[in-house]
């Protein structure tokens, strides 16, 4: 049905649509998403490159390549368990009936949706409100980390495009980054002002692009290469970095070393927060979630090994004075390896391009998922100003508004960059405390609430589904801790994490507010369409 088609009784209603309302939610956003769109949108948020990359040279500096590597495959694996967790609540809900608040439970900010279904009526309120502002801190932040990332890879585009840091070549200063952070953050924005199915399109490209040209990286990068580090040295090597990074005690460069891996693997609720406009919700939302999770922990450890075996010389990657100005690690692998065959940096461009690409598209959804869980908080008037930010556009049905509030706090965080050096520390931890520690709250009431009250969809753990949700809770909380820590040492103001600060204040004000105030008037999602007691609209 076009939006713009007034619906007639032979007009035949989505079954998800039919149950979003019988939940209490009229359907304003579009119904278009297919699987396959889903998986995109799923997919481009976790991203091939967007979390290996950046997080790649400071990783491998804590211990060396052996637990950068193994690392990956340790975090790929109780990412499963939460995973899995999270793919049983999404099969469910499509066919859950109404709680005793009466919630929608399926619909755009579906992660705080189901916290609220699932920890009851006593304590759904506040754990809706705790996972909501998870939710909405972590997703804006992680615009941030691809608009950082992007341009720091654009960076070394421009560096090696006009020659080199050795030989003349243009390094970006601090203003030119702030303006290129700031022009992707805007460009992602206009883009989700378009047509749901624009933003689907363009996700589809993302994820041909990242499948092919992570194949032609993997595939060329060790190809290409004068020389291959040993399996050996990949596989087994622990080189810890005390002159670099102050870290002495081994187990702290490990944990440290893992950083990389745990920022990589999430961004798979992707899926949830579209499925009021996905098809088959119930099927296809889990589906996208353990395929997201799938694709990207084959793909991502492939990526590792590649840049890992085509490391020419260790010590040379962290210089100041080498060819990529020691900025950017996996610039210089590539650097080393194309010039070393052919003497100039044209192949090492392309490749950038390519991951500047994952950066672009990631930045693209991430936006869309983001302005998705504001724009849902909002119709529950949990923001301030609400009536403003869950406005949605009434030609293009996409939350515009709630769109250009994202962008708005994503620029103004990274405005401190022009005077601080670890920027981008301080957003890659906000991000992925805020997000994935919004995962933990609907595993948690998952885990604890009584089986009598949830109904199976058709993905079902049965009695699985406490030893997993315990694991996946269990690893969540270790993974919100570990990027709370001290990344280097000395602790200067250069050095310092500003992440427990940031995170400190604001999260000490969300819930300064719930018992001031909030707490008298936020029930949890709330419905905008009466329903009588029978439970029919």
């Amino acid at each position: 049905m076009e939006h713009n088609q007034q619906p007639t009784q032979f007009q035949e209603m989505d079954s998800g649509e039919k149950r979003l309302n019988e939940l209490g939610y009229k359907q304003e956003l579009r119904r278009e998403m297919t699987l396959f769109k889903t998986l995109a949108i799923s997919f481009s948020t976790m991203t091939l490159f967007t979390g290996i990359t950046p997080l790649y040279g400071s990783s491998l500096q804590y211990a060396g390549p052996a637990s950068l590597v193994w690392g990956w495959v340790v975090v790929s694996f109780f990412t499963c368990f939460v995973g899995v967790a999270m793919a049983e609540i999404c099969s469910s809900f499509p066919e859950n009936r109404l709680n005793n608040f009466g919630l929608a439970s399926k619909t755009t900010g579906s992660l705080y949706f189901w916290a609220a279904h699932l920890a009851g009526p006593k304590w759904g309120p506040f754990s809706s409100w705790c996972c909501a502002w998870l939710e909405t801190i972590g997703l804006i932040a992680g615009i941030g980390t691809q608009a950082y990332a992007g341009s720091q890879t654009l960076q070394s585009i421009i560096l090696l495009s006009t020659g080199t840091n050795k030989d003349g070549g243009y390094f970006a200063p601090k203003w030119l980054f702030l303006c290129m952070y700031v022009s992707l953050t805007l460009i992602w924005a206009v883009l989700n002002t378009f047509a749901l199915e624009v933003i689907a399109f363009i996700d589809i490209i993302s994820i041909w692009w990242q499948v092919i040209g992570g194949l032609v990286i993997v595939i060329m990068l060790p190809l290409v290469a004068m020389t291959r580090k040993s399996a050996a040295y990949v596989f087994t090597s622990f080189e810890m970095g005390v002159d670099s990074t102050g870290v002495s005690s081994k187990p702290y460069a490990v944990i440290l070393s893992f950083l990389v891996s745990q920022y990589s693997l999430y961004g798979y609720d992707a899926a949830a927060h579209l499925t009021e406009e996905t098809k088959g919700a119930d099927k296809n939302g889990p589906i996208s979630i353990l395929s997201s999770i799938g694709i990207i922990a084959v793909f991502g450890w492939a990526y590792i090994l590649a840049l890992t075996f085509s490391i020419q010389d260790f010590s040379h990657l962290y210089d100041p004075s080498n060819e990529t100005a020691g900025a950017f690690v996996p610039a210089q692998i590539l650097y080393d390896a194309f010039h070393g065959r052919y003497h100039n940096s044209a192949g090492a461009i392309v490749l950038l391009f390519v991951i500047w690409g994952s950066f672009f598209f990631g930045g693209l959804s991430i936006t869309t998922s983001a302005a998705r869980v504001v724009y849902a908080l909002s119709r529950d008037k949990g923001i301030p100003y609400s009536s403003l930010w869950r406005q949605v556009h009434p030609k293009r049905k996409v939350p515009s508004n709630a769109v250009w509030l994202c962008a708005a706090i994503c620029i103004v965080m990274g405005l401190p960059i022009l005077k601080v050096n670890v920027v981008f520390t301080a957003i890659t931890s906000i991000c992925t405390i805020g997000w994935v520690g919004g995962y933990a709250v609907p595993i948690f009431a998952r885990m604890v609430m009584p089986e009598k009250n949830f109904k199976p969809g058709p993905f079902y753990l049965g009695r699985a589904r406490r030893p997993v949700c315990l694991v996946a809770f269990v690893w969540i909380c270790y993974t919100c801790s570990v990027f709370l820590l001290p990344t280097y040492y000395p602790i200067t103001w250069d050095t310092f994490n500003y992440a427990p600060v940031a995170l400190g204040v604001g999260l000490s004000l969300v819930m300064v507010w719930w018992w001031v105030d909030a707490r008298k008037w936020f029930k949890g999602p709330v419905r905008n369409i009466e329903i009588s007691g029978n439970g029919k609209v």
